[in-house]
Protein backbone atom coordinates (compact mmCIF):
# COMPACT_ATOMS: atom_id res chain seq x y z
CA UNK A 1 0.00 0.00 0.00
CA UNK A 2 1.06 3.57 -1.23
CA UNK A 3 2.20 6.24 1.56
CA UNK A 4 -0.55 8.59 3.08
CA UNK A 5 -0.29 11.88 1.20
CA UNK A 6 1.39 14.37 3.58
CA UNK A 7 -1.68 16.85 3.39
CA UNK A 8 -4.04 13.71 4.10
CA UNK A 9 -1.87 12.99 7.16
CA UNK A 10 -1.84 16.70 7.90
CA UNK A 11 -5.32 17.07 8.12
CA UNK A 12 -5.73 14.44 10.20
CA UNK A 13 -3.66 15.53 12.62
CA UNK A 14 -5.10 18.59 12.96
CA UNK A 15 -8.50 16.71 13.54
CA UNK A 16 -6.76 15.01 16.25
CA UNK A 17 -4.71 18.31 17.61
CA UNK A 18 -8.89 20.14 17.57
CA UNK A 19 -10.70 17.22 19.33
CA UNK A 20 -7.63 16.88 21.85
CA UNK A 21 -7.86 20.65 22.22
CA UNK A 22 -11.76 20.30 22.54
CA UNK A 23 -11.40 18.33 25.85
CA UNK A 24 -8.76 20.33 27.07
CA UNK A 25 -5.81 17.82 26.37
CA UNK A 26 -3.20 19.49 24.19
CA UNK A 27 -1.59 16.73 22.83
CA UNK A 28 2.72 16.70 22.60
CA UNK A 29 4.69 16.37 19.65
CA UNK A 30 5.78 12.96 21.00
CA UNK A 31 1.54 11.63 21.36
CA UNK A 32 0.77 13.27 18.12
CA UNK A 33 4.28 11.07 17.48
CA UNK A 34 2.82 7.43 18.87
CA UNK A 35 -1.39 8.53 17.73
CA UNK A 36 0.19 8.14 14.12
CA UNK A 37 2.80 5.65 13.99
CA UNK A 38 5.45 7.94 12.87
CA UNK A 39 9.35 6.41 13.74
CA UNK A 40 11.22 9.46 14.55
CA UNK A 41 9.34 12.64 16.49
CA UNK A 42 10.86 14.68 13.96
CA UNK A 43 8.61 13.46 11.51
CA UNK A 44 5.41 15.17 13.82
CA UNK A 45 6.87 18.12 14.67
CA UNK A 46 7.77 18.87 10.89
CA UNK A 47 3.92 18.22 10.34
CA UNK A 48 2.80 20.52 13.29
CA UNK A 49 5.58 23.17 12.35
CA UNK A 50 3.95 23.16 8.62
CA UNK A 51 0.38 23.67 10.48
CA UNK A 52 1.29 26.59 12.45
CA UNK A 53 3.25 27.87 8.91
CA UNK A 54 -0.08 27.73 7.03
CA UNK A 55 -1.93 29.56 9.30
CA UNK A 56 -4.43 26.91 11.04
CA UNK A 57 -2.56 26.04 14.15
CA UNK A 58 -0.78 29.11 16.80
CA UNK A 59 2.34 28.15 19.32
CA UNK A 60 3.32 29.32 21.98
CA UNK A 61 7.22 29.13 22.46
CA UNK A 62 8.67 27.22 25.65
CA UNK A 63 6.04 24.94 25.84
CA UNK A 64 5.25 21.46 25.14
CA UNK A 65 1.91 21.55 25.21
CA UNK A 66 1.62 25.06 23.42
CA UNK A 67 -0.39 24.39 20.45
CA UNK A 68 -3.71 26.21 19.79
CA UNK A 69 -6.43 26.61 17.20
CA UNK A 70 -6.63 29.43 15.11
CA UNK A 71 -10.33 30.28 13.63
CA UNK A 72 -11.01 33.22 11.85
CA UNK A 73 -8.08 35.18 12.26
CA UNK A 74 -8.43 34.46 15.72
CA UNK A 75 -6.37 32.36 18.08
CA UNK A 76 -7.69 29.87 20.63
CA UNK A 77 -5.92 29.19 23.79
CA UNK A 78 -6.39 26.84 27.27
CA UNK A 79 -8.52 28.63 29.65
CA UNK A 80 -8.43 27.46 33.36
CA UNK A 81 -11.98 26.42 34.57
CA UNK A 82 -11.59 27.34 38.25
CA UNK A 83 -15.21 26.87 40.03
CA UNK A 84 -18.58 28.09 39.93
CA UNK A 85 -20.06 31.36 40.18
CA UNK A 86 -23.64 32.34 41.34
CA UNK A 87 -26.32 34.15 38.82
CA UNK A 88 -28.83 34.92 41.42
CA UNK A 89 -28.65 36.36 44.75
CA UNK A 90 -25.63 36.78 46.11
CA UNK A 91 -23.61 33.81 47.58
CA UNK A 92 -20.29 31.92 47.82
CA UNK A 93 -18.29 31.49 44.65
CA UNK A 94 -17.13 28.16 44.99
CA UNK A 95 -13.31 27.40 43.82
CA UNK A 96 -13.18 23.98 42.38
CA UNK A 97 -10.49 23.85 39.57
CA UNK A 98 -11.71 21.64 36.82
CA UNK A 99 -9.42 21.53 34.20
CA UNK A 100 -9.35 24.07 30.68
CA UNK A 101 -11.77 24.69 28.30
CA UNK A 102 -10.68 26.82 24.91
CA UNK A 103 -11.43 30.26 24.43
CA UNK A 104 -10.48 32.46 21.85
CA UNK A 105 -8.20 35.25 22.83
CA UNK A 106 -7.92 38.88 20.85
CA UNK A 107 -5.32 40.31 23.25
CA UNK A 108 -3.49 37.32 24.21
CA UNK A 109 -4.55 35.15 27.17
CA UNK A 110 -3.06 36.43 30.61
CA UNK A 111 -5.63 36.97 33.00
CA UNK A 112 -7.98 34.94 31.10
CA UNK A 113 -10.20 32.09 33.76
CA UNK A 114 -13.53 30.76 33.30
CA UNK A 115 -16.50 29.86 35.71
CA UNK A 116 -19.56 27.33 35.67
CA UNK A 117 -23.16 29.91 36.04
CA UNK A 118 -25.12 28.78 38.74
CA UNK A 119 -28.30 30.12 38.68
CA UNK A 120 -30.56 31.95 36.29
CA UNK A 121 -30.57 35.62 36.98
CA UNK A 122 -29.08 36.26 33.44
CA UNK A 123 -31.33 34.25 31.23
CA UNK A 124 -31.89 37.51 29.13
CA UNK A 125 -28.30 38.19 28.56
CA UNK A 126 -27.88 34.63 27.23
CA UNK A 127 -26.48 33.02 29.84
CA UNK A 128 -28.02 30.11 31.40
CA UNK A 129 -27.69 27.58 34.07
CA UNK A 130 -25.15 25.54 33.51
CA UNK A 131 -23.19 27.68 31.19
CA UNK A 132 -19.22 28.83 31.79
CA UNK A 133 -18.39 32.56 31.06
CA UNK A 134 -14.63 33.39 29.76
CA UNK A 135 -13.80 36.35 31.94
CA UNK A 136 -11.10 38.65 32.02
CA UNK A 137 -9.45 39.60 35.09
CA UNK A 138 -9.63 43.30 35.36
CA UNK A 139 -10.40 45.53 38.62
CA UNK A 140 -12.45 48.14 36.19
CA UNK A 141 -15.32 48.02 33.64
CA UNK A 142 -17.47 50.14 32.27
CA UNK A 143 -21.39 50.61 33.10
CA UNK A 144 -23.09 48.11 31.32
CA UNK A 145 -20.42 45.34 30.93
CA UNK A 146 -21.07 41.59 31.90
CA UNK A 147 -18.96 41.60 35.10
CA UNK A 148 -18.01 39.08 37.79
CA UNK A 149 -17.90 40.83 41.25
CA UNK A 150 -17.18 40.46 44.66
CA UNK A 151 -19.00 41.69 47.36
CA UNK A 152 -17.71 40.86 50.74
CA UNK A 153 -16.87 37.40 50.52
CA UNK A 154 -19.77 36.67 47.66
CA UNK A 155 -19.83 37.14 44.37
CA UNK A 156 -22.17 37.47 41.37
CA UNK A 157 -22.37 37.43 37.39
CA UNK A 158 -24.18 40.69 36.90
CA UNK A 159 -24.82 44.25 34.22
CA UNK A 160 -22.71 46.61 36.22
CA UNK A 161 -24.82 49.81 36.14
CA UNK A 162 -23.48 53.24 38.18
CA UNK A 163 -25.72 56.13 39.39
CA UNK A 164 -23.48 58.93 40.58
CA UNK A 165 -21.31 57.20 43.48
CA UNK A 166 -23.58 54.18 43.52
CA UNK A 167 -22.59 50.96 41.66
CA UNK A 168 -25.50 48.78 41.55
CA UNK A 169 -25.56 45.48 40.00
CA UNK A 170 -28.35 44.46 37.88
CA UNK A 171 -29.99 41.07 36.95
CA UNK A 172 -31.13 39.96 33.31
CA UNK A 173 -34.24 38.39 35.09
CA UNK A 174 -37.61 40.08 36.39
CA UNK A 175 -37.81 38.09 39.23
CA UNK A 176 -34.38 39.42 40.51
CA UNK A 177 -34.05 42.63 41.82
CA UNK A 178 -31.02 44.90 41.46
CA UNK A 179 -28.35 44.35 44.15
CA UNK A 180 -26.72 47.56 45.57
CA UNK A 181 -24.01 47.22 47.49
CA UNK A 182 -21.74 48.98 49.97
CA UNK A 183 -18.87 50.21 47.44
CA UNK A 184 -16.27 49.71 50.22
CA UNK A 185 -17.26 46.18 50.18
CA UNK A 186 -17.34 46.08 46.22
CA UNK A 187 -14.79 45.19 43.54
CA UNK A 188 -14.96 44.05 39.87
CA UNK A 189 -13.23 40.73 39.45
CA UNK A 190 -13.28 40.68 35.93
CA UNK A 191 -15.61 41.25 32.90
CA UNK A 192 -17.36 38.16 30.77
CA UNK A 193 -15.67 38.24 27.13
CA UNK A 194 -17.10 34.96 26.01
CA UNK A 195 -20.20 32.23 26.98
CA UNK A 196 -20.06 28.40 26.37
CA UNK A 197 -22.72 26.39 26.46
CA UNK A 198 -22.12 22.81 26.57
CA UNK A 199 -25.66 20.69 25.29
CA UNK A 200 -24.56 17.17 26.56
Amino acid sequence: MGRTPPGETRERILRFVRDRLARGEPPTVREVQRQFGFRAVQTAREHLEALVRDGRLAKEPGRARGYRLVERGEPTALVPLLGRVPAGPLDAAIEDPDGWIAARVRRGSDGLFALRVHGDSMVGAGILPGDVVVVRRQPRAEPGDLVVARVGDEATVKRLRVRGRRVELHAENPAYAPIVPDPAETAVLGKVVEVHRFLE
